[in-house]
């Protein structure tokens, strides 16, 4: 598929690359002095999200192992794995828009070698609930499988 022909609904990526990506997320955190700021941040970020087609909110496309509702599709184009998602939450929606932000857009082999530990280096882990830490760690493992997949299953 091309890019042209890419749904809307899939994120593109605004950085070069997703080591760009996470130092733009760091400096934008940065920004607020306290986390209730910075929650608001990452919530703002999920009200900007791509919309996300009503027939996708389906089994098929939900990530298990989220306390709140979330659903993620990928497909490929020209050589780079495209992401889109949505959740039921606010916050939730925001955390999908960052994992999106880094992930969507990238190579297979980019996305197998980001590790999601740029989640907790950015303090992101430790200033979640534990269900939410959860959940974005199962959206982490649905974005490194799909991109498993898309390698040949060999990442």
């Amino acid at each position: 598929m091309s890019l042209a022909e890419l749904s809307a609904s899939f994120v593109r990526p605004a950085e070069p690359s997703a080591a760009a990506a996470i130092g733009a997320i760091g400096e934008e955190l940065e920004l607020f002095d306290d986390w209730m700021e910075r929650y608001q941040q990452i919530i703002d970020w999920g009200r900007r999200l791509p919309d996300y087609p009503a027939e996708w909110a389906d089994a098929a496309h939900r990530i298990e192992g989220c306390q709140s509702k979330v659903w993620m599709a990928a497909t490929a184009a020209e050589g780079a794995l495209y992401f889109a998602g949505a959740s039921d939450a606010a916050i939730v929606s925001g955390l999908v828009a960052l994992m999106l932000r880094v992930y969507s857009g990238r190579e297979p082999a980019e996305i197998l070698a980001t590790d999601p530990v740029f989640l907790k280096d950015l303090g992101l882990i430790e200033a979640l609930s534990t269900n939410r830490g959860n959940g974005i760690a199962a959206m982490a493992r649905a974005i490194q499988a799909a991109a498993r997949a898309a390698a040949g299953g060999n990442g």
